[in-house]
């Protein structure tokens, strides 16, 4: 099996084209086992999840989105991004709008090209990609919540190990329950505190991704998330989206305005549409290094 190392804002993953694997290879590559195995830093590749390119009709490619501990995640923003550059780059989808079927549907990746070197043929490469990442989902039923099912739910109280958290949840196609805090420094100790608490609370059915934010500006938001099977990582595109919609829906953040969202690993530009008809996120993904291995190899590796 083939794979690249990518990652946006160190968000990082094993990229795998498998739209052309047999059966049994695309199998074995998709198994949890096996995802967990390849993300193991110490014995693996290591990685924050494997994506895997599929064929898909009616768009140029299916990304699956399996995490770091082998569960399927519905989409994943940085995710999309690395995979929107690997097709036009190096996967034969040389289109400035991309279109990849995800698990929270069809979505269009706007590539933006850099000249690269010489030495790469001189080719241009995707450097940044703008995804149309599509409506908030904001009712209970939709992330999926418990509670009234055509409710929204905004900053409302939360018990999380004897915290109480004031949380707005958002759905981005994956679940996002969002606590406002008040320094960088408290969202990082709530993130590594309780995080995994909130990702597990079982007012989320399908568990959630935690993120824990500081206004710093009007357009300018400092964000730690402790994602769904994967815990805190440096970046999560879908994680900034729906925290931009919270601050416009607690009246923190402005419809149409760009918001900057600052994540460990850099900053993501997002603008929530008026009405909250749409979001667009805009980021880097960049290709690290190829490898190739045998998935059944790693993950027979013993326990």
């Amino acid at each position: 099996m083939r794979f690249g190392k990518y990652h946006g804002l160190g968000n990082d993953f094993l990229v795998v084209d498998l739209r052309d694997a047999s059966p049994d290879d695309a199998a074995a590559a998709q198994d949890p086992r096996t995802v967990a195995a390849l993300c193991d830093r110490q014995f693996g590749v290591g990685g924050d999840g494997v994506l895997a390119v599929l064929p898909a009709s009616g768009a140029d490619a299916r990304m699956r989105v399996l995490n770091s501990d082998g569960s399927e995640a519905e989409m994943c923003g940085n995710g999309i991004r690395c995979v929107a550059k690997y097709l036009y780059d190096r996967g034969g989808v040389h289109k400035d709008a991309i279109a990849i079927e995800t698990g929270a549907g069809r979505l269009v990746c706007d590539v933006h090209t850099r000249a690269s070197s010489a030495s790469s043929g001189g080719n241009a490469l995707v450097d940044t990609v703008t995804v149309a990442m599509g409506a908030p989902r904001l009712t209970r039923a939709e992330i999926p919540m418990t509670g009234p099912a055509g409710e929204r739910c905004i900053e409302q109280p939360l018990e999380v190990a004897d915290t109480t958290l004031a949380i707005t949840a958002v759905s981005m196609g994956n679940p996002h329950a969002i606590t406002f805090v008040g320094s960088r420094s408290e969202a990082r100790q709530l993130a590594e505190t309780i995080g995994r608490a909130v990702e597990t609370h079982a007012a989320f059915p399908r568990k959630t991704n935690a993120e824990f934010a500081h206004l710093s500006g009007r357009r300018e938001i400092e964000l730690v998330v402790w994602e769904r099977g994967c815990g805190i990582t440096l970046a999560c595109g879908t994680g900034a989206c729906a925290t931009t919609v919270a601050a416009v829906l607690t009246g923190r953040a402005t419809e149409g305005d760009e918001v900057v969202v600052r994540l460990p690993g850099g900053p993501l530009a997002i603008t929530v549409a008026k009405g909250l008809t749409g979001v667009a996120m805009r980021g880097p993904a960049q290709f690290v290094f190829d490898g190739e291995l045998d998935p059944r190899a790693v993950a027979a590796r013993p326990a």
